[in-house]
């Protein structure tokens, strides 16, 4: 039986998370839709049950179809004369269930006149929602009212934190920068927001705990009885969740130092106490500040948000004072007056080896402070904001790269300093390559394979003959490069050069007739592709 679905473009294969990062729908935001006539007539009714995209199944046993959050919607077309009588519901029920399915749509006609009473039952003991689908409306109908409203939850999502930006960037610009930054931070997300001095003590604070009531704080000493206990254990575990991400001594690092263990330190922890959500940002100034939120829920937008006020408060808190910010404005000046990347990459921090990432936001083009905030999420302060583009610096081993939520990245193999640019180069078409295969982070080749074997100087002065035709053309070099790289696709081809697959095909059978070969035999394309990494 044929199976359709709708799900958002971040839920294909790859290193993406399963789940999307657009808002899910809550499924009582489906049944208000007056248009569509849905009902719910069995399982729980939780205002907590959420939708992260529909699937159309009539498949006996849809469970190695769902990945999970699914409203599942079927017409019973699977269902047998006799499955009243046996355990055919319970079976299918329990699947969906074990699955992660977050709901079941069934189609009232043209097979079935009412939903079958077995399986209202199976839905009630396996605790999954029931909604009955009026002959009226199309399954395509419903899956077209969820993208609509996970649209519009994306849209609210995305003004939320916009909003919360601007706040917060004015909120820093006050006389009193750093206890108006927590007041607006804990206001965005409805809880507190505290900052911590390097001995473990709160320099400042703002907000109250989720759910101990008017003026409660972190210690615990607001109020009596039940609430105090909920705040002494959230000051407890936000206390223990604000020491993971303290580096063990201020070594000037920024965040992401040395832990008591030996090991590199995270820049961000979360956890939950006394059903209050917890999240913990090392700030970036090396000197062992951190921030430390308590709120009532984490939304998708949250952790944007207290990255912004954690990017701000790195800057407030004094790395100005730090012989950090002045050793990076000595590696500048020494860089324009004609020093070699080699000789000043030891004031900025680093090792030998460096990584340079490229990111594209999933939303409006970055400003300064949405790129410091994913500079620090990358553990970097060099951050360089190109138009659509955010290029950071970041020195290798520090931590391990991993996919940044609302960024789309490429980045390089670790080099060293006189490479600097030759990996600008690379991060830059990883970037195109992550666009164009909708992947969340492409790093480029770090071993060279067969390529290896043929000496650096006889393989570059090779691939100047094989592209001596097409050299003289960037765009038409550059154009190959992409279009081998994807597999001959026009159309990614055209997605990663941000053109159209006309453009493509018109720039390949340029090079085809220059280079006076035949692209679409694999050898050629072999060596063309050996001369273009060389090149």
């Amino acid at each position: 039986m044929e199976e359709t679905s709708t799900m958002p473009d971040s839920a294909v294969p790859g290193p993406a998370p399963a789940v999307p990062p657009t808002p899910p729908v809550p499924l009582a935001a489906l049944l208000a839709r007056e248009d569509l006539g849905l009902r719910q007539i069995a399982g729980p009714r939780d205002s907590a049950t959420v939708i992260h995209w529909a699937h159309t199944s009539e498949m006996a046993d849809p469970y190695p179809y769902l990945l999970g959050g699914e409203l599942l919607l079927t017409a019973g077309v699977h269902v047998p004369e006799a499955a009243g009588s046996g355990t055919y519901f319970d079976d299918y029920v329990s699947r969906i269930v074990e699955a992660g399915g977050a709901a079941l749509g069934f189609g009232v006609a043209p097979v079935h006149d009412t939903v079958p009473r077995a399986l209202v039952v199976a839905c009630d003991d396996y605790g999954l929602p029931l909604v009955e689908v009026p002959p009226r409306t199309t399954f395509s109908g419903v899956a077209r009212a969820v993208w609509q409203l996970m649209a519009q939850a994306r849209h609210t999502e995305l003004r939320r934190v916009t909003e919360a930006q601007q706040s917060l960037a004015a909120a820093a610009a006050r006389p009193d920068p750093v206890p108006s930054v927590l007041r607006q931070l804990a206001q965005r997300v409805g809880g507190r927001a505290a900052l911590y001095a390097p001995d473990g003590g709160e320099v400042a604070s703002a907000g109250r705990v989720p759910g101990v009531g008017a003026g409660g704080s972190l210690d615990g000493g607001a109020g009596s009885g039940s609430g105090s206990s909920s705040g002494s254990e959230v000051s407890e575990a936000l206390a223990g969740l604000v020491a993971v991400v303290r580096p063990a001594t201020g070594n000037g690092s920024g965040a992401g130092g040395v832990s008591a263990g030996g090991g590199p330190t995270p820049s961000s922890a979360s956890d939950t106490a006394a059903g209050v959500h917890l999240a913990a940002y090392a700030l970036g100034t090396g000197q062992g500040f951190v921030l430390g939120v308590a709120a009532p829920r984490r939304d998708p937008g949250d952790h944007t948000i207290a990255s912004v006020g954690a990017v701000l408060l790195s800057l407030l808190t004094g790395e100005h004072q730090s012989s950090t910010g002045a050793a990076r404005s000595s590696a500048l000046v020494r860089l324009l007056l004609g020093a070699a990347p080699e000789e000043v990459a030891p004031l900025l921090g680093g090792g030998e080896r460096w990584v340079v990432v490229h990111a594209r936001p999933d939303g409006p083009a970055p400003d300064a402070v949405t790129a410091s905030a994913l500079g620090a999420a990358l553990g970097s302060a060099l951050v360089d904001v190109d138009g659509d583009v955010v290029r950071v610096l970041v020195a290798a081993g520090r931590r391990e790269l991993a996919v940044q939520p609302g960024w789309t990245c490429g980045a390089s193999a670790p080099v060293g300093p006189h490479e600097w640019a030759s990996a600008d180069t690379q991060a830059a078409r990883a970037l195109s390559r992550a666009r164009a295969t909708r992947t969340r982070l492409v790093r480029h080749g770090e071993h060279p394979g067969l390529a290896g074997l043929v000496p650096p100087d006889e393989a570059a002065a090779h691939a100047r003959t094989v592209l001596a035709p097409i050299t003289a053309n960037p765009a038409l070099t550059e154009t190959l490069r992409t279009w081998l790289s994807l597999h001959g696709s026009w159309d990614r081809t055209a997605v990663a050069l941000s053109v159209h697959r006309n453009t493509v095909r018109q720039r390949i059978a340029r090079c085809a007739t220059l280079l006076s070969t035949d692209l679409d035999d694999p050898d050629v394309r072999m060596e063309l592709w050996f001369a273009l990494r060389q090149a």
